[in-house]
């Protein structure tokens, strides 16, 4: 049993090493009792990996020992398990989920993305329901599979099929690429009842993943939807679980910041909330329009902001997108894919809309591996260097420190971030032009790896 599992957005671990039977037990019966201050109703769903209705039955019999009743969603994509917070089944009214999901991870692994009250169960809390559980890892809870079956699948496709009624017979050649995850169960019924000419590729669930990973953010995993776009107009991919899309046309791939404004331009005076690595141009491009604020890294994080300052949209540039406009607050790819649809539907050319943009230059995440431990420790010491730079450093015209350190210079930004989940430091640049991109990763990097050295 390792306090590595719980984690700063969920809890998550290699299935029976860490996710086993008495661990998930106790996970249950603590969260049980988190989840009985406020009322009696859990809601599960779990995603396509093969053990995840073995987690279920751990799960839930650590919440019947708390005195919580289960409801049993079976097999959903995430924002569909979001999505049950809203439900009244007979007049039972979920008062927590737990989606069951290993996400974009590998195969072996699992874990749990809490929500109670309708908000984000994370950080401060997943830590302290990880002492408790640590503490009392002798404690032995019997089985006790008792649930209610609800039907949220069907709901959520209604929701679906009601709010984009607008789209049917859309006149677009659409390829979805579900990479054997859970988006194709509620996806191609939503698509057919929307009568939309579409190509689904690996919509069956396979938690073995035997097509490709899951990770719509890895060029790697794109090719099967690059080769549907030969003969398809727009083309969706999505990661395991259904929360994060990638939108592809034949001239480009749409991260989560650029869609951003393509939504955004679409809203009255939108308010939108974009993660420290999203690009300048969106918060400018916002700004001129509405307002962007700039927020912390990470699911949880933007969920919460997005509700404190009654945001419209939340974007990050993986490809998690939040609409409180028209919709809960909540990360879901499918309802993003409707609203892309939407964009065409009213006329908009993505690719025009994207070229026409300011033109930069941007490096993906760079990946810097370090310790657990010491990560934190680094970035505490870059702050203070970057007091006193070097002579040659690049002139820093501010710097912004909501999560890590992002420094703005005359033509462009630096960002370099503790990972929350990894034991790594993330860094993006971006400039305008690929000298001044590679000049500030250069100097921005020494000053890193000096902070590194001290450790």
């Amino acid at each position: 049993m390792l306090s590595t599992i719980f984690r700063e957005y969920d809890i998550r671990g290699i299935f029976e090493k860490e996710l086993n039977e008495k661990t998930v037990k106790l996970i249950g019966y603590f969260l049980g009792k988190r989840v009985r201050e406020i009322g009696e109703y859990v809601a599960i769903g779990y995603d396509a990996r093969t053990h995840s209705p073995l987690l279920f039955g751990y799960l839930a019999s650590g919440f019947n020992k708390a005195g919580v009743k289960v409801l049993n969603m079976g097999m959903v994509p995430t924002p569909v398990n979001y999505f049950s917070n809203y439900c009244d089944f007979d007049g039972i009214v979920p008062n927590a989920s737990v989606m069951i999901t290993g996400s974009h991870n590998p195969p072996e692994y699992n874990g749990f993305k809490i929500t109670i009250d309708k908000k984000p169960f994370f950080s401060d809390d997943i830590y302290a329901l990880g002492r408790e559980v640590l503490a009392n890892k002798d404690m032995h809870i019997e089985d006790n599979e008792e649930h209610i079956t609800i039907d949220v699948k069907s709901r959520y496709i209604s929701y679906m099929l009601r709010s984009f009624s607008h789209l049917k017979g859309l006149n677009a050649k659409i390829a979805a690429d579900c990479g054997n995850g859970v988006a194709g169960i509620v996806l191609e019924d939503i698509f057919k009842g929307l009568n939309l000419d579409y190509k689904g590729l690996f919509c069956e669930p396979d938690g073995t993943f035997p097509n490709h990973h899951p990770d719509p953010s890895e060029e790697k995993n794109l090719k099967s939807v690059k080769e549907a776009l030969k003969t398809a107009d727009i083309g969706f991919a999505y990661d395991g679980d259904a929360d994060r899309i990638a939108v592809l046309t034949k001239k480009h791939n749409f991260k989560g910041d650029q869609l951003a404004i393509l939504f955004a331009r679409q809203m009255k005076n939108p308010v939108v909330v974009g993660e420290v690595k999203c690009s300048q141009v969106m918060y400018d491009e916002i700004n001129k329009i509405g307002r962007a604020v700039m927020w912390k890294t990470g699911h949880s994080n933007l969920k919460v902001k997005m509700k404190e300052i009654d945001a419209d949209l939340a974007a990050e540039v993986s490809g998690h997108i939040f609409f409180a406009d028209r919709y809960y607050g909540f990360d879901d790819a499918i309802y993003a894919t409707l609203r892309v649809l939407e964009l065409i539907k009213n006329g908009m050319d993505l690719d025009k809309e994207i070229e026409k943009l300011p033109k930069v230059y941007n490096t993906e995440e760079i990946k810097i591996k370090t310790d657990e431990d010491k990560k934190f420790k680094i970035i505490a010491r870059l702050k203070e260097f970057l007091k006193n730079p070097p002579a040659d450093f690049p002139k820093i015209k501010d710097i912004i420190d909501v999560d890590g350190v992002r420094v703005i210079f005359e033509n462009g930004w630096g960002l370099v971030r503790a990972s929350n989940t990894t034991p790594v430091l993330v860094m993006r640049f971006e400039a305008q032009s690929p000298e001044d991109a590679r000049l500030y990763q250069e100097k921005l990097t020494e000053l890193v790896e000096k902070a590194r050295e001290e450790m």
